[in-house]
């Protein structure tokens, strides 16, 4: 059954309640204390470093350990002289480090268009956007040093390599001509933010008392006793306070666009268990994510219903951690950068959400960048879930982009009758997914 929210019965509520861990949005919640994350002793199995040429393709394939990270180069007997520096995600907390090649369909392109391309293992898992950068950069004067100086330098990467890629072209902004971020954290520490959101927001819908950090049993016990309450079973059968929970998620993650449903349906379980244990992800000292000025709604209509004044009175709040401009913790993507910059991201992954690419486009634009980024909706639902066309069509027009001068088309990602309409994506999406019921 769905908890009444206070406010509905105390409309003097947004003035009273506040603990370390919770208080309402006019009050700056204190900021409590966490627990140490684990020390993690990293390491590389070698022996997985050698990989085989594709089916077909002549190239020279080098891999090896530089400065603690693992890394992999290969160059194609007809090299054009230009380098793709690719990025991974994030690999988890496990003490194994490896290295990713370019997604399939995009290693191949650049195979046989004659393009070398390198990539690291960075010295550290976890959500180390740091060490992304400064291994990713490493390695790319490694290759100057003992393969040639390319003639143009390009860097793509996926999810939270989209973050690496993001803070790299800010930090060595004279050193990269074009960049591919693909379903990446484009609005970094605020991803942490949606994070918050839909755990407090859970809690706030249903008889829980308010938790932060997340308790060791948060998934097994917190978690499982929210789901009796917004659904059962969860999330395919929802509550009023499970539509409210979707709704409120809707709003946070880039408002209403075709798919979010079923991203709702495949990641609504999921969301529960990056509640963290560990706020800073052993990154920062304090909360990554933080709802102290956060407004809540349930549709995109900006005036506040009675219900949402209740839901903004009850909702536990956090204050994050200071935010960096330099590379410590989880570092801030400014929209600095001087290069043509092509996205890609799923309207449905909620992982890594689309609004990641609207605090990108509103990021470029406060910096008079717009002109340099060109963004792309695919309507898919898995998290990075990009076909081989898609990849090469993304990668042949930012070529052209840099080489011809010839911006290619991309999609309005802030319009928000652009974004709801049923037809959004479709200009890219290639081939259309099987679960997509929408005629492309």
């Amino acid at each position: 059954m769905r908890r009444p929210l206070r406010l509905l019965l105390v409309p003097t509520a947004l003035a009273l309640v506040s603990t370390a861990f919770v208080s309402p949005a006019s009050a700056r919640p204190a900021q409590p204390q966490y627990p140490e994350p684990p020390a993690v002793e990293y390491f590389l199995d070698q022996a997985k470093l050698p990989f085989s040429a594709l089916p077909g393709s002549t190239t020279t394939r080098t891999w090896g350990v530089l400065d603690g990270a693992g890394y992999q180069i290969e160059v194609p007997v007809n090299w054009n002289g230009d380098l793709v520096m690719w990025a991974h995600g994030y690999r988890g907390t496990g003490a194994e480090l490896t290295v990713d090649p370019p997604p399939t369909g995009l290693r191949e392109q650049l195979v046989a268009s004659g393009y070398a391309w390198a990539a690291s293992s960075y010295t550290e898992n976890g959500y180390d956007v740091d060490s992304g950068v400064e291994s990713t950069q490493e390695l790319s004067r490694f290759f100057d040093r003992t393969v040639g100086k390319p003639d143009l330098r390009y860097i793509a990467g996926a999810s939270m390599g989209g973050h690496v890629t993001g803070v790299t072209i800010e930090k060595y902004r004279s050193e990269y001509d074009g960049a591919l971020p693909v379903c990446g954290v484009m609005g970094d520490r605020r991803l942490f933010d949606t994070f918050l959101d839909y755990n407090a927001a859970a809690q706030a819908l249903t008889d829980t008392p308010p938790v932060y950090p997340a308790p060791a049993d948060y998934v097994t016990t917190t978690a499982a006793q929210m789901k009796t309450e917004l659904g059962t079973p969860y999330p395919a059968v929802l509550t009023e306070a499970g539509q409210d929970l979707r709704a409120l998620t809707e709003q946070r993650t880039g408002g209403e666009r075709p798919l979010f449903e079923a991203g709702f349906a495949s990641f609504a379980d999921f969301l529960f268990t990056v509640y963290p244990v560990f706020p800073g992800l052993g990154e920062e000292s304090g909360a990554v994510g933080g709802n102290a000025d956060t407004v809540y709604q349930l549709d995109a209509d900006p005036r506040l219903t009675a219900e949402e004044q209740a839901l903004n009175a009850e909702i536990l709040r956090v204050e994050p951690a200071r935010s960096h401009r330099g590379l410590s913790g989880v570092p801030t993507i400014d929209g600095r950068f001087r290069i043509p910059v092509l996205t890609l991201h799923g309207l449905g992954d909620l992982f890594v959400p689309f609004s990641m690419e609207q605090e990108y486009a509103r990021d470029a634009a406060a910096r008079g960048n717009s002109d340099l980024l060109v963004q792309r909706a695919i309507r898919s639902v898995a998290h990075c879930d990009f076909s081989a066309e898609e990849y090469q069509r993304a990668f042949t027009d930012l070529v052209a982009w840099v080489e011809q001068g010839v911006r290619p088309a991309g999609d309005d990602v802030l319009n928000a009758a652009t974004v709801a309409d049923r037809r959004y994506g479709c200009r890219f999406t290639l081939p259309q997914r099987a679960y997509d019921t929408e005629r492309c």
